[in-house]
């Protein structure tokens, strides 16, 4: 008996390893895409979108805490990609793994449910998963640098916000996706006209998106009709590859000054770029969830009538009843 708890033990271990070390990798790889477009924001290298929060938070919420350690491996070999490490980088690291724990630990406290079905869960991962929680990891991060006279104290500030930013938007764009594709099964019994509707979206959202992110012209605010037609019809299996795309193309086309983001400061071209991520992921999120919500409660009221008919029918008496009854053999 002995013996078999110790085979148990091994391999809830050997499992928990194993999970810890593919978060490590996941967080590294998007680590290095994230740097791919990379910024110095008051002498600070900062990413406008930085995946690797998505990819922690999401692995929290589906794996438990017990894979912290993947965060910090994650985060220690994107720092270890770059250059050699200083006792900076462990300031980094510490609040790179705090943050999405923390945001771990607040979304779980308020009841939130992995399937994004209700506005409430909305709401609580934009507030506290992404724009509470990034808190961490960008006071941290700026404070570290700071503490260490890399950064200038009057700096700070500016430092802080486009850290905070960059993870937040991470856990906007990204977990969502993850959360959504985690339970995507292949349609089965759908109309050609819902797929010929999937690929007009998808038309849509690649043709608008190019539109309003090379022509110079301010033209971002058109790509939120999509986003509506994409949570009112999809939900957040339309929303959520929507918004990754879109985000993408801002954040290249910002990094790039191109478009809408030429001829502009670093400091406008930042604000701007997270405004039109923020709004899109918001608008996005929160509508999806408002309309998986509703459907929701629709289902449960029709099967609620459905029930209560089935019960009329067979409490009420009448010719019905009485042929049901069966007949007596005398």
């Amino acid at each position: 008996m002995a013996a078999v708890v110790r085979n148990e033990e091994a391999r809830r271990l050997a499992g928990t390893v194993l999970r810890i070390l593919v978060v490590a990798a996941a967080y590294f790889v998007t680590g290095r895409l994230g740097l791919l477009q990379r910024v110095i924001v008051a002498g600070a290298v900062v990413t406008p979108l930085w995946p690797p929060t998505g990819i922690a938070l999401t692995a929290l919420l589906l794996m438990g805490p017990r894979i912290w350690p993947g965060i910090t491996l994650g985060a220690l070999a994107v720092t270890w990609s770059i250059g050699q490490l200083t006792p900076v980088d462990a300031g980094i690291m510490v609040g790179n793994t705090l943050a999405p724990v923390c945001a771990f630990l607040m979304l779980r406290r308020a009841g939130f449910r992995l399937d994004l079905n209700r506005l409430r869960d909305g709401v609580v991962l934009v507030f506290l998963g992404a724009l509470t929680g990034m808190l961490v990891s960008a006071t941290v991060g700026a404070g570290s640098l700071v503490a260490s006279h890399f950064l200038p104290a009057s700096r700070f500030w500016g430092a802080w916000a486009a850290w905070w930013a960059g993870d937040a938007m991470g856990v906007l764009v990204v977990t969502p996706l993850l959360l959504v594709a985690r339970r995507a099964r292949w349609p089965r019994d759908v109309h050609v006209y819902r797929w010929a509707e999937a690929a007009a979206l998808l038309a849509c959202a690649a043709v608008v998106t190019l539109l309003v992110t090379t022509t110079r012209m301010s033209l971002l605010f058109l790509v939120f009709p999509v986003l509506i037609w994409a949570a009112l019809r999809f939900q957040l299996a339309g929303a959520a590859p929507c918004v990754l795309f879109m985000s993408v193309l801002a954040v290249l086309a910002a990094t790039h000054r191109t478009g809408p983001f030429a001829h502009h400061g670093l400091f406008a071209v930042m604000v701007n770029l997270q405004a039109f991520n923020g709004s899109a992921a918001l608008t996005a999120l929160l509508l999806a969830a408002l309309i998986t919500e509703q459907q929701s409660t629709l289902r449960r009221i029709q099967e609620a009538c459905e029930e209560l008919t089935e019960v009329v029918a067979r409490l009420a008496p009448g010719d019905n009843t009485r042929r049901q009854r069966p007949e007596d053999p005398r």
